[in-house]
């Protein structure tokens, strides 16, 4: 008798000010919708952020965390910071993450993370082998405006991706997703009608089992990508 074949499993990384816990109580209609399929596993980013919790999330808990500052103690997307800082325990996190929690085989990022699981994306396609993943899923992502974080996006980045883009979105506006969008080779782009969180719909629950679809657990490798929007 053949053997079941395992679900995906996909690291999730959190928001800015979320933590582990957080997301995973936030992304639990997207663990049912994939349940089967692919499952979550989050984690905390290695940042403490000071004076505050999550900007949409009023409850208590863990304390808030990022994975980077643009400048001391706190972080706004649309900043070109000169200094930013955190960024190499960052991309530590995820890569002991990945060893410890591991077998994985794709990412998960949101709002912060999403950005850093691109950064993650371009030092893959560049054969880093820290991290071993064969896509990732960005949601409401971004591109980083530190001067200091420009090389990571010198070069298309060539790793399957699925970008989410909220076409209401406040907190990061539909147009900074899509350029980071643009930042890969032929991305998949899901867009819907809402705000700053993760979409679970039917027509998002099709679009998220289709490209999950294209990998196998352990593969390491996916059909031919195909560009367009979903």
């Amino acid at each position: 008798m053949l053997e079941a074949e395992r679900p995906l499993r996909l690291l999730a990384l959190h928001g800015y000010r979320q933590s582990g816990r957080r997301f995973r109580q936030r992304t639990g209609a997207l663990r049912k919708a994939l349940r089967g399929r692919a499952e979550l596993v989050t984690f905390d980013a290695p940042h403490l952020v000071p004076g505050g919790g999550e900007e949409d999330d009023g409850d208590g808990g863990d304390p808030p965390r990022g994975w980077w500052f643009s400048r001391p103690g706190a972080f706004e997307a649309a900043e070109a910071a000169e200094e930013p800082a955190g960024l190499a325990e960052a991309l530590r996190a995820v890569e002991e993450a990945l060893e410890k929690l591991g077998p994985f085989d794709g990412l998960l990022g949101f709002s912060q993370g999403a950005a850093l699981a691109a950064m993650v994306c371009a030092l893959r396609a560049r054969g880093d082998p820290r991290f071993p993943v064969a896509f990732a899923v960005l949601v409401a992502g971004f591109v980083s405006r530190s001067p200091a974080h420009g090389h990571f996006y010198r070069e298309p980045i060539a790793l399957p991706t699925l970008h989410v883009v909220g076409e209401a979105d406040a907190v990061i506006a539909a147009p900074l997703s899509m350029e980071l969008a643009r930042s890969f080779v032929e991305p998949v782009v899901l867009t819907h009608p809402g705000g700053h969180f993760v979409p679970v719909g039917a027509p998002q629950k099709k679009a998220y089992l289709d490209f999950l679809g294209r990998f196998r657990a352990g593969q390491g490798e996916a059909e031919m990508p195909g560009a367009g929007a979903v």
